[in-house]
């Protein structure tokens, strides 16, 4: 299935204009000439417009060194990149060694609405929201219809349609969980007439909910679409995920509706990938009933270096090259490293999740590599240790899991625990659920828990998510991020750690699009 994905992905992509700011970058057009009535006058060339929907997530434009965004290096202007840095960079799990622009405010909570890091992930998430609106105009039935398209065609135009609301309520997820109250604009708004509008954090959360449950029965049943396509498991995800943290984007709690909503999931047939490590190799894609829904990546077809390349790279150096399966001179980029914390999670040295390498887990220094240690969950190995080849021998084909059966565990246990078995769910099974990663974990039943607190789940969710881009979000949930209850080094920019103000549970919205949108209000404290 993956060699269909990734065909889909090399058709045609669309251009379009490069993003300077938030002026009008809601409501661009694309530009040439895969946007004409010829580009969509089959099903055919519908699917090839709905690969750039999907390609925006795992490219950074049409070509290995090009962006789709303006003021950004290419190499840094990927999705997952810009995202795993603010979800991973502020908090106890990562650092980086190189001083890069933007990283170290990040590492330090320091940053500023000037930050590059900050303003690149803001754009990239409303670029691809561009995107989807785009499709999801020439989706209308009055389009369809007056392409000439019925029938079976038109029905999976609308499928298709779907998939791209469920992409940009995915996006604008991820811009409620960052920046909280940013612009907002839908296919229904009118191209460059006037400047967004912003919405509130609990509109949004409002809209994202009732999105997904409209798409719902539209979308493909849970694991009948292609790799790496959404359906109706990565829709109930997204929601229990949404409704895990209602308490932090409304101020109310919605527990009961994360444990239906993981159990919904839980219940379509997914399973855990019997060998952990084999979740983070180069052919992930095959035999994985674990992944609800990934980004795609391949050394040939999608080449940038941000995504999985980024992750195997920069979290080794050139010396262990090969055992990650890279080949290149250029391979093995020496930045991510641990903080003293991520480590410490995993006292039991029969926890096969622990993938780290070095040999001092205290980081003193963040600029120095070598402190800490590196982490080796990402691997461009395959899970029978070959090498997959790869641009410049350093480009990776690792999918990245944006969800996967074993967060869905976790959010059940949690919303149990916090309240949510008045609907039905018990901890008798939350415990099921948790021991089944911890048997995966340790090869055995001897980690097996009898009883858990809430702790015991945020400690959990290190362990089995760490370095996956949930860190951040994790630790406000849990009331340890900016406060002083919970320390790590660096944290507050003090080497033994100290608290922060509490207005950096949320990032600013970048500088240049405050200035330029008199409809945006900054958030508080920025």
């Amino acid at each position: 299935m993956r060699t269909l994905i990734y065909n889909f992905f090399g058709i045609t992509m669309l251009a379009l204009l490069g993003l300077t700011s938030c002026q009008n970058e809601l409501d661009l057009k694309p530009t040439n000439d895969i946007t004409s009535d010829r580009a969509y006058s089959s099903l055919a060339g519908y699917k090839q417009v709905l690969a750039k929907v999907y390609g925006a997530y795992a490219l950074t434009g049409n070509g290995v060194r090009l962006s789709d965004l303006g003021g950004i290096d290419p190499g840094n202007s990927d999705f997952l990149r810009l995202f795993w840095n603010l979800q991973e960079m502020s908090t106890d799990e990562a650092v980086n060694a190189w001083g890069d622009r933007g990283l170290v405010d990040l590492q330090t909570n320091s940053w500023t609405s000037d930050n590059v890091q900050i303003q690149g992930l803001y754009t990239r998430s409303i670029y691809q929201i561009t995107v989807a609106n785009t499709f999801i105009r020439e989706s209308s039935d009055e389009k369809i219809s007056s392409r000439g398209l019925s029938g079976a065609d038109a029905s999976e135009i609308r499928r298709f349609a779907a998939e791209a609301r469920f992409l940009r309520a995915f996006q604008y997820w991820v811009l409620l969980d960052v920046f909280g109250n940013p612009p907002f604009v839908t296919e229904q708004d009118a191209i460059g007439k006037t400047l967004p509008k912003q919405t509130t954090r609990s509109a949004l959360f409002n809209y994202i909910e009732s999105e997904l449950k409209a798409i719902e029965p539209l979308m493909a049943d849970a694991r009948q679409n292609e790799y790496g396509r959404a359906d109706k498991g990565a829709v109930n995800a997204l929601l229990a995920r949404l409704y895990i943290n209602a308490q932090v984007y409304l101020g109310q709690p919605k527990y009961a509706e994360a444990r239906e909503a993981a159990s919904k999931v839980i219940a379509a047939g997914y399973s855990l990938m019997p060998e952990y490590k084999n979740l983070f190799r180069a052919d992930n894609h095959l035999n994985n009933n674990e992944v609800i829904l990934s980004i795609n990546y391949d050394g040939t077809n999608t080449q940038n270096f941000g995504g999985t390349t980024f992750l195997v790279n920069a979290s080794i150096k050139g010396a262990w090259k090969e055992e990650f399966g890279l080949t290149g001179p250029e391979a093995g980029w020496a930045g991510n490293h641990t903080r003293d914390n991520l480590p410490a999670l995993f006292p039991s040295t029969n926890d096969k999740r622990a993938m780290f390498k070095g040999n001092d887990p205290t980081m003193d220094d963040f600029n120095i590599f070598d402190e800490g240690l590196a982490v080796a969950k990402w691997n461009n190995l395959t899970s029978d240790d070959k090498v997959v080849p790869g641009y410049e021998g350093r480009v990776c084909s690792v999918d990245f899991p944006l969800f996967r059966l074993a967060e869905m565990y976790l959010i059940y246990a949690e919303a149990v625990k916090r309240g949510g078995a008045s609907s039905g769910g018990t901890e008798g099974t939350a415990i099921t659920y948790l021991n089944l990663l911890r048997q995966r974990a340790y090869g055995n039943a001897t980690g097996n828990l009898s009883a858990y607190s809430l702790d015991d789940i945020l400690n959990e969710r290190g362990r089995e998510l760490y370095w996956e881009g949930f860190r951040r979000t994790d630790l406000i949930r849990f009331g340890k991020f900016s406060e002083g209850s919970y320390l790590w080094p660096f944290k507050g920019g003090v080497k033994a750690g100290s608290p922060f103000s509490s207005h950096r549970n949320l990032y600013p919205l970048p500088a240049s699009d405050i200035s330029s949108n008199p409809n945006l209000t900054q958030n508080t404290g920025y």
